[in-house]
Protein backbone atom coordinates (compact mmCIF):
# COMPACT_ATOMS: atom_id res chain seq x y z
CA UNK A 1 0.00 0.00 0.00
CA UNK A 2 3.30 2.34 -0.19
CA UNK A 3 2.24 5.19 -2.29
CA UNK A 4 -1.22 5.42 -2.00
CA UNK A 5 -3.09 8.25 -2.19
CA UNK A 6 -5.88 7.74 0.70
CA UNK A 7 -3.73 6.99 3.32
CA UNK A 8 -6.35 7.78 5.95
CA UNK A 9 -4.85 9.74 8.66
CA UNK A 10 -1.17 9.39 7.98
CA UNK A 11 0.75 12.83 7.42
CA UNK A 12 -2.49 14.99 8.40
CA UNK A 13 -2.29 17.79 11.05
CA UNK A 14 -4.54 18.84 13.68
CA UNK A 15 -5.85 21.72 14.56
CA UNK A 16 -8.14 21.84 18.00
CA UNK A 17 -11.77 22.33 17.95
CA UNK A 18 -14.04 22.62 20.55
CA UNK A 19 -15.11 19.19 20.20
CA UNK A 20 -11.53 17.77 19.94
CA UNK A 21 -9.02 17.38 17.13
CA UNK A 22 -9.62 18.04 13.61
CA UNK A 23 -6.81 16.21 11.14
CA UNK A 24 -6.34 18.29 8.12
CA UNK A 25 -4.26 17.86 4.81
CA UNK A 26 -1.07 20.06 4.64
CA UNK A 27 -3.35 22.64 1.74
CA UNK A 28 -6.22 22.80 4.14
CA UNK A 29 -3.94 23.19 6.79
CA UNK A 30 -2.10 26.00 5.81
CA UNK A 31 -5.45 27.85 4.39
CA UNK A 32 -7.03 27.63 8.02
CA UNK A 33 -3.62 29.47 8.78
CA UNK A 34 -3.58 31.83 6.06
CA UNK A 35 -7.43 32.86 6.81
CA UNK A 36 -6.20 33.10 10.29
CA UNK A 37 -8.58 31.05 11.78
CA UNK A 38 -6.14 29.42 14.56
CA UNK A 39 -5.68 31.25 18.05
CA UNK A 40 -1.77 31.09 19.18
CA UNK A 41 -2.82 27.75 20.79
CA UNK A 42 -3.38 26.27 17.55
CA UNK A 43 -7.16 26.84 18.50
CA UNK A 44 -10.23 27.45 15.97
CA UNK A 45 -13.34 29.07 17.87
CA UNK A 46 -15.23 29.97 14.10
CA UNK A 47 -16.15 26.23 13.47
CA UNK A 48 -18.30 27.33 10.82
CA UNK A 49 -15.12 29.29 8.68
CA UNK A 50 -12.99 25.99 9.07
CA UNK A 51 -15.75 24.02 7.78
CA UNK A 52 -15.88 26.46 4.59
CA UNK A 53 -12.31 26.57 3.61
CA UNK A 54 -11.36 22.75 4.37
CA UNK A 55 -11.62 20.09 1.45
CA UNK A 56 -14.54 17.33 1.47
CA UNK A 57 -11.38 14.87 2.13
CA UNK A 58 -10.90 16.24 5.58
CA UNK A 59 -14.46 16.66 5.89
CA UNK A 60 -15.25 13.02 5.44
CA UNK A 61 -12.18 12.09 7.29
CA UNK A 62 -13.27 14.46 10.11
CA UNK A 63 -17.24 13.30 9.64
CA UNK A 64 -18.30 12.33 13.07
CA UNK A 65 -16.98 15.22 14.75
CA UNK A 66 -17.98 17.60 12.11
CA UNK A 67 -20.95 16.03 12.42
CA UNK A 68 -21.17 16.92 16.49
CA UNK A 69 -20.70 20.16 15.93
CA UNK A 70 -23.13 21.47 13.57
CA UNK A 71 -25.80 19.72 15.46
CA UNK A 72 -24.43 21.64 18.62
CA UNK A 73 -26.83 24.15 20.11
CA UNK A 74 -23.64 25.46 22.03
Amino acid sequence: MKGSVMAGSTGRKTVSVSRGLMMLCDICYEQVFAENLVDQRNFVSDHEALFDTICMGCTDINRPLVDDMLGSSE
